[in-house]
């Protein structure tokens, strides 16, 4: 994209419109579902999750979230850049924020179509930040900090985080939706 006033301000736009589109998703389909999104929204919700278990106490999504993204978001803006940095927070932060104040709506209470139309929900929101020239932050600063400072392939390596979390969700909380978890990420 063009590095014009009109373009900064579709950039925005277009992480604004995805950290919506994100947090609409986890409170629809996600949460419906019990499925877990891949990356840092996973493992944020896997670590709700079993503190909800241990302690009987529901935390928010969003600070879990923020704090998660943090270390990630100091690399991305001193290794990566300010604006990619920046327009990433936008979606990070609305996705923080908003998760945490949208209303549960329950669409369907079928997990194969909440795994399929969820995850394209997902796929089209991140695309949209990718779009933008930005990420929705967590493993992808980590992946595009790791591919340009070492030139290395990271997808392997997010694709492994991701089967760590589903993998401690199945054997916490049953292997049935973190099988479900595995169609919402493809």
């Amino acid at each position: 994209m063009e590095k014009s006033p009109a373009n900064e301000v579709r950039r925005v736009a277009f992480c604004a419109a995805a950290g919506v589109l994100m947090s609409i998703n986890i409170r629809t389909f996600v949460h419906t579902g019990g499925l877990l999104p891949g990356g840092f929204s996973g493992l944020s919700l896997l670590i709700r999750e079993i503190v909800q278990e241990v302690t009987g106490t529901a935390i928010p999504y969003g600070p879990i979230y923020f704090i998660l993204n943090l270390f990630p978001i100091i690399l991305s803006y001193r290794r990566i850049g300010r604006k990619f940095t920046i327009f990433s927070c936008v979606t990070i932060l609305i996705n923080s924020t908003l998760t945490d104040l949208i209303p549960v709506h329950v669409i369907t209470y079928d997990v194969l179509l909440i795994s399929i139309f969820g995850g394209m929900i997902n796929g089209f929101a991140i695309s949209m930040c990718l779009k933008a020239g930005a990420t929705s932050g967590g493993t992808d600063f980590i992946a595009i900090y790791a591919s340009e400072k070492y030139g290395i392939d990271t997808f392997n390596y997010v694709l492994i985080f991701n089967a760590l979390i589903l993998c401690c969700d199945g054997m916490l909380f049953g292997w049935d939706k973190a099988l479900y978890s595995i169609i919402f990420q493809f």
